[in-house]
């Protein structure tokens, strides 16, 4: 008979230690560690091939055309790649209340017409989810809904019914049996989910994987889930705003880093068609504001960069960012003492980025100098203006790139005069004035004068 052994798995980044202890040496964590019990496998000596499954050549591989099912849902067709592919496993994750839930009930609800769908709750009741599913406007009401968290039990469900679509909600709340760990830890993670994709590979269904995050907005469990699946997606935005993106960090059937947006509305979640008119604010110009375009997978994102910069009334000036990099945002702020004559010294300073939305793009660099040098002169931006650029340590604007679709979802919304860095080829775009500034100073002297 196998032997039980007790291992101490962190649940944070999963590292493995022989005994209890209250301090993690892999991410120095404490009150992180889960005992988990395993028992080792007894192996047995099985064939030496099985038939039909011999190595042969790539080249002699077919090829097939693998026809994807569309969601109903144009926001998170474009973030998959076009639809959902047979045989494939997502995992979706989120801060709790962003909108998980809702949206994968929606996509139940639109799917239902060409595929049968199974809603697998292991965190409300069925009265919970009918009533969730009212109020989106009853569109799910012939899926099949299982409230249930083994594992076992979900398996027998699916080859009774051999639904195409499963949602899993969430993967952090269903367990195994057979394993004597708590559901949610690493081990009952990763052999629930295995289970469930060994079941997935040979249905050629699909199955969405609902994820919690921990309070660093990192998935739970390590991230023994993230190599499993063949698609990750993950839900940014503050609660507090109507506006949720839903982004693609790990997708085997399609483009890395793609971003669908999301409208949070009574009636569920609605996408919209131009995101970067809901990011810029239709007003004269300001003091402290600057315009700029981010790519966010293949789509530019026009988004307003704001900052406020003040006397400070504290021993230590302040940098408070929202949206922006608070360390990439100290080298800025070096950049314009350097080579913009700024004095920052005794000057506490605010960086937003409007609507919520994170920008981790270097192409908004540039704007968000320009939005704090507008602030400390009390001079707005030349009408109709928006920056893009990336800065080097040595002042001058380096290229981005996408830089030609960018200005062309400029122009679209109306802007008329933009600060590049010098491209590599040239750029013309029809009413749009080009200002190339190959360094800080020149941009300055160009927006403000």
């Amino acid at each position: 008979m196998a032997k039980a052994k007790s291992t101490w798995v962190c649940s944070e980044c999963g590292t493995r230690l022989p005994k209890a202890a209250g301090f993690c040496p892999g991410c120095r964590k404490y009150n992180t560690l889960v005992e988990e019990v395993e028992r080792a496998p007894s192996f047995k000596r099985g064939p030496e091939a099985i038939p039909g499954q011999l190595s042969r050549r790539l080249g002699d591989v077919p090829l097939e055309n693998v026809r994807r099912l569309t969601t109903g849902v144009p926001e998170l067709d474009r973030v998959l790649g076009g639809g959902i592919v047979p045989g494939s496993m997502v995992l979706v994750g989120g801060d709790p209340g962003i909108g998980k839930s809702t949206l994968l009930l929606q996509m139940c609800g639109r799917l239902e017409k060409q595929a049968s769908v199974l809603y697998v709750s292991g965190e409300e009741s069925s009265s919970q989810v009918a009533l969730r599913a009212e109020r989106l406007g009853g569109q799910a009401a012939h899926v099949w809904l299982l409230p249930e968290t083994r594992v076992e039990a979900i398996l027998a469900e699916l080859q009774r019914l051999s639904p195409k679509v499963v949602v899993v909600d969430s993967i952090q709340t269903i367990y195994r049996e057979d394993l004597e760990s708590a559901p949610g830890t690493v081990s009952q993670l990763r052999e629930s989910a295995a289970a469930l994709l060994s079941w997935v590979k040979s249905s050629e269904s699909a199955v969405f994987l609902v994820g919690h995050v921990t309070k660093d907005g990192q998935l739970a469990g390590p991230r023994v889930l993230e190599h499993m699946v063949d698609t990750v997606l993950y839900f940014e935005g503050d609660r507090h705003h109507v506006y949720r993106l839903l982004r693609a960090t790990k997708n085997r059937f399609g483009a890395t880093g793609e971003v669908g947006v999301f409208e949070m509305r009574g009636s569920g979640l609605e996408g919209v068609q131009n995101p970067s008119s809901l990011f810029l604010g239709n007003r004269p110009p300001l003091p402290g504001v600057c315009a700029t375009s981010t790519m966010e997978g293949s789509r530019p994102l026009l988004v307003e960069v704001q900052a406020l910069a003040g006397p400070t009334h504290f021993s230590m000036p302040q940098r408070v960012t929202t949206g922006l990099d608070g360390k990439r945002t100290t080298i800025l702020l070096a950049l314009l003492e350097r080579h913009g004559g700024a004095h920052l010294g005794g000057y506490d300073v605010f960086l937003s980025v409007a609507g919520g939305l994170k920008m981790d793009d270097p192409g908004g660099e540039l704007a968000a100098v320009l939005a704090v040098a507008s602030s400390l002169r009390d001079r707005p931006l030349p009408p109709g203006t928006i920056a893009i650029g990336e800065l080097g340590l040595g002042g001058e604007i380096r290229p981005v790139p996408h830089l030609e679709a960018r200005l062309k979802e400029a122009r679209q919304l109306g802007f008329v005069r933009a600060l590049i860095p010098k491209p590599p080829k040239p750029i013309v775009v029809e009413g749009l004035q080009i200002a190339i500034c190959e360094d800080l100073s020149r941009a300055l002297d160009v927006a403000l004068g």
